[in-house]
Order: C-alpha cells, then structure tokens, then sequence
C-alpha cells in the first residue's frame, strides 16, 4: 500500500500545485481517430483535457500504445486532433510550432554536416534568411553562436574532438546528445522528448539524465517527456502524467489514469530514487498501469552512478 504521505488519487491534477505559473500548453477535450479498415474507427486518444504551466516538467508514462507519443505530436503540431484544441502558448496549434523544441527517439543528423555544423544549423539559417549572410551583423553573431554550441555539446559530454565528427563516426548514445544540444540551443519556451534515452545503454541514459534535469533546473523551460520507464519517469519529472489504453467500454475514463504532482521532485536529484515516497509511488505506478496483460517491458532502475562516459 502506498502511504498517505504520497496522498495518491486515480486522478489529480498536478498542475493545480503550480497555478501562479502561467498555462504554457492547454489541450481541451482532444481526441484522436483514425479508420482501421474492417475495424471501424480505432480511438487512440480521448477526452483529454490537460493544462501544463510554464517550467514544468511533465513525464507522459505508459504502455505501448495508449498514445503518448501521439499527444506529444499533437504539441508539436506534426498532427492534429480530431476533436478538441491544443494551444501552445495562448495560440492554437495549426503546424509545427517552432515554439517547441523536439527530440525523437531515434534523431537523423545531417549526413554532410560536423556535429557543430549540425548542432548551429537551425538558429544560423533562422538568422540569416535570404540575404542575411551579407550583414556584417551576421559574422559576429555566427561567432557568439558557435561558442554556445560548443558549450552545450560539452555539457553533453561531447569532447574538443568530438565537434568536427561527422555523423557517421559516432555511437548512437553520441548522435543522441548531439540532438539534445541542438534542440537545447534554439532556447524553445517548450521541450518535447519522445523516448529520448530508450534505446541508449543505462550508464549513457543515466548520465544524459542528469545532464538534462540540471539544464532544465537553470533555465526552467516547460518539459514534456514520453518514456515507458517508470524509474526514469519519478526520478526526471515534477508531475506525472499516467496513460493507458483507451477501452470502447470505458468511453469515460479516458486515457488518463493518474495525474500528479512527483513528491521526490522537491530533492536533491541524487537522493531521489533512494527516498520512501519514491519507491511507494514507483510500486503504486506499477499497479495501475503495468498489469498482467501489459503489452509493456518496463526497464530496470536506472542508477545514477558513475562518471560522464
């Protein structure tokens, strides 16, 4: 049993704890459908209604398939509901919202670019425009640029000769950290990570962990991060969003089944996976949403030992 330190509830909002914050994402009664051929309408999201306020950072947690990377999609404005409205910001969300940063599981670099010509290539082209590149203006903000890539690919852990690679001659743990830095350098009010750390190995994830809830602590932008790990989830996130499966038989209860505020959150980041309220909630989460028929794996625990690789 969970104890009633944690005061968990199938159902609270966690954003009601942050109210004085402003709303950075709102998303009201969406839903999402699409035909399924003999199937009929196949229902991925319903009834969603989330308010997600500014400096968050929210852990979207699930089994495959109950739609979170969908709902992060629907941030993004890569896809659009089929009922409802999301807003990013105050203002509908109608197209990719260069308002938000995104970071997939699986990152495609450019081929043909250095991993700082990678990591440069949105904001230089974003200044630059058309004709851009003829303002004197343009050289000097190149250079304070590039030394601010080549800070964040450090605090990656990305080394001096790591910069002029190109894509092809890193790992994918490297490749994943150059995607960060990037989505990183734009300095987007919203951060959307879908599985960002899955396919990487534990001591890379639990660096790359720490890397970014430090990042995220000095500058507080509103994070939204899809995992299916429920260790990574409590250790990372200030509220936890817990989805499931939407159920034709259950047209009411949606898919989300816990919304929260993550009691640890208010610890120093390495003493929170050793906390009480930590591991009850770690188990309580197991029980709502990992049950026997549970297309899920969840992952062991990720440690937080050891130095940067």
């Amino acid at each position: 049993m969970v104890s009633a330190a944690i005061k968990v509830e199938p159902v609270l909002v966690g954003a009601a704890a942050v109210q004085s914050q402003p709303v950075e994402i709102t998303l009201r009664g969406v839903g999402v459908s699409y035909p399924a051929g003999k199937e009929g309408i196949k229902t991925v999201l319903s009834g969603i209604d989330l308010e997600i306020t500014s400096g968050e950072f929210v852990v979207l947690l699930g089994e495959t398939g109950c739609g979170k990377s969908t709902l992060l999609r629907l941030m993004l404005g890569q896809e659009f509901p089929t009922t409802g409205s999301v807003a990013v910001d105050g203002k509908s969300v109608s197209r990719i919202d260069a308002r938000c940063g995104y970071v997939p599981q699986k990152y495609s670099l450019f081929p043909d670019r250095t991993v700082l010509g990678n990591v440069m290539y949105g904001p230089e082209n974003a200044k630059a425009g058309l004709l851009g590149r003829l303002s004197p203006s343009f050289w000097s903000f190149r250079r304070e640029l590039k030394a601010e890539a080549i800070r964040y690919l450090t605090r990656m852990g990305l080394r001096e000769q790591d910069l002029t690679k190109y894509p092809h001659q890193l790992s994918g743990g490297m490749q994943q950290r150059v995607a960060i830095a990037q989505a990183l350098l734009m300095r987007p009010p919203v951060l959307l990570m879908d599985e960002a750390f899955s396919a990487l190995d534990p001591s890379t994830r639990s660096s790359l962990q720490e890397q970014l809830h430090l990042i995220w602590a000095e500058s507080r932008p509103t994070v939204v991060f899809v995992t299916h790990n429920t260790s990574e989830a409590l250790l990372l996130g200030t509220r936890l969003i817990l989805m499931g499966r939407y159920h034709e038989d259950q047209p009411l209860k949606g898919n989300v089944l816990v919304d929260m505020g993550i009691p640890a959150s208010r610890l120093p980041f390495h003493e929170r996976s050793q906390n009480a309220e930590f591991k009850e909630l770690h188990e309580y989460v197991k029980q709502v949403a990992f049950s026997a028929s549970s297309m899920n794996r969840e992952e062991p625990p990720v440690t937080q030992e050891g130095a940067l690789p």
